[in-house]
């Protein structure tokens, strides 16, 4: 897997990258530009560390937050030493990002420009402005182009690496498949939803991929809520089964429990888990419990 989204050559490159700035420290004229370059150092050694692909480490705020921090920090500190590095905004307005942070992106780079500005003979400094529009402009719409493959990679087929774990998307299409194959083989399928807190999400998903079968997938639904096909060859066997899954698994906010044979859809079972009076509902057959 790791090939697959090139996570290897990935991290090579966040390490050479943070080679840089690791050389450049000792070189530093003052503490200042010193600190921040090994803090520099430090965040891409950290970003190749964690570059692993999972959702459970989502690019959140603060940390696209810090490399842009860091760069105008040193351009404001060291705008001699540093003058190249401006162009590093084109790169950085590049990254998976809200619309306010592109926005902020931008008011940076214009403050580093009109701090280097300062330095520069007029003629340099419009030039040296328009450039970096230019390639502001060009990194924009990079982004904005990657945009729609960023959203088609959030809903890829495994949501991790190693895991059985697959998006919402699949699950319906999976209903009708394993419906089908109960119906075929006779035997008792049923379908699990499990409501726990988002800060528990995803260890709870990791258990659950362990606790079933690699041919029973594991899904999310949202940011709380998993779900799980569970086939076996009785309704006795799956009612210890899931018992035993369940003391494994932990403890859980909500939990729904239907026959896939009664499961009219994914979006009704949903509105039902919302608006069960319980912890847990379990149907079995005509049951309700």
């Amino acid at each position: 897997m790791q090939s697959k989204y090139k996570v290897g050559l990935l991290r090579l490159n966040l390490l050479l990258a943070a080679l840089l700035p690791a050389l450049m420290a000792p070189a530093s004229t003052n503490l200042t530009e010193a600190l921040l370059l090994w803090m520099a150092a430090g965040w891409l050694a950290v970003s190749a560390a964690l570059v692993e692909f999972s959702h459970r480490r989502p690019a959140l705020v603060p940390w696209q937050l810090l490399p842009s921090l860091l760069l105008t920090a040193l351009l404001l500190t060291a705008p001699e030493r540093f003058p190249l590095w401006l162009w590093a905004w084109a790169a950085l307005v590049m990254l998976p990002q809200p619309a306010w942070m592109s926005a902020l992106n931008l008011l940076l780079a214009a403050l580093s420009w009109g701090w280097l500005a300062g330095g520069m003979p007029p003629e340099q400094a419009a030039f040296a402005g328009v450039v970096l529009a230019a390639l502001l402009l060009l990194g924009l719409s990079r982004s904005r182009d990657l945009a729609p493959l960023r959203g088609v990679a959030r809903r890829r087929a495994h949501l991790v690496p190693g895991l059985h774990l697959w998006p919402r998307a699949q699950l319906g299409r999976d209903l009708i498949r394993e419906r089908a194959r109960v119906h075929r083989d006779g035997v008792h399928g049923e379908l699990l939803l499990l409501r726990t807190g988002r800060q528990r999400l995803w260890p709870q998903a990791q258990r659950l991929c362990a606790l079933t079968r690699s041919f029973e997938h594991c899904y999310r639904l949202d940011g709380r809520t998993l779900a799980t096909l569970l086939l076996s060859p009785d309704a006795e066997q799956a009612e210890q089964r899931r018992a035993d899954l369940l003391a494994q698994l932990g403890p859980v906010q909500r939990l729904r429990v239907m026959p896939l044979a009664r499961v009219v859809s994914l979006a009704e079972e949903c509105r039902a888990l919302e608006r069960q009076p319980g912890t847990v509902s379990v149907q079995r057959g005509g049951e309700h419990v």
